[in-house]
This record gives C-alpha cells, structure tokens and sequence, in this order.
C-alpha cells in the first residue's frame, strides 16, 4: 500500500513538473515541445532542452554560458538516465519562480544550437 502511494505521489509530481516545463516552452512560438516518453526541444538537428524521468530540467548552453550559468545559480551538469548531458546545465527548482529568467536562458539555448553546423537528421526508410 505505501508503495503505491510513493508511486502515485511521484507520478502526480512528475506531471507538475512537466506542466511547468510546457509553460516554460510555451514562452516562445520559435519552438514546440517533443517526445511523448521524454520531453525535449530541437532546432537545426540538435536537442537544446530536455525533461528526464526525474521530472528534472536540463538547458544546453555553449561552454562559456554553462561556466557563467552554474556558478551564478550554484547549479551542476545535467544527467538524464544516469549519464551525463555534455553542454547542458541542470535547472534548480529554485529558479522555477523566475520564469523570465529561464525563458531568456532557453532562448539562449536555441541560439546557440541555431549556431552550431547544421546537424543532418535521419528518416526512416520505408
């Protein structure tokens, strides 16, 4: 019994979680959310922002941004399913009530990969 209400109890979390991320997403129309299983963002072939079964957010930054971005929120890299996210930073939940601030630095994010070489994407043969 108290399994099942620590599951459903995270489960409920995870979804708030990801409402917050959507809203977040939803502060630009320069791009829509993807994934159904794990939510992320794209441009130019590149991920730039990612939501993990932890309910946890990660935004790629280029190298001088993350140092800056990490130091300034007292944050850490980025791990999704145990492994670590080269170039993104982990999003504290205490910058969640700045929602300006992290709408600025997504939109950083997709510059930046908007910046990078044009990555080619695969489609599935038929």
């Amino acid at each position: 019994m108290i399994v099942i209400l620590v599951t459903a109890n995270l489960k409920i979390m995870w979804e708030e979680k990801l409402k917050f991320y959507d809203k977040l997403i939803a502060t630009n129309d320069k791009f829509k959310r993807k994934g159904k299983t794990m939510p992320y963002t794209s441009a130019n072939g590149y991920m730039f922002s990612l939501f993990n079964k932890a309910g946890e957010i990660g935004i790629r930054l280029s190298a001088a941004s993350q140092k800056t971005f990490k130091e300034k929120h007292n944050t850490t890299e980025y791990r999704s399913y145990g492994a670590v996210m080269r170039d993104y930073v982990l999003i504290p939940e205490h910058l969640y009530d700045n929602l300006d601030l992290l709408a600025a630095t997504l939109d950083e994010s997709y510059e930046y990969v908007l910046s990078l070489p044009p990555k080619p994407t695969s489609k599935k043969k038929k």
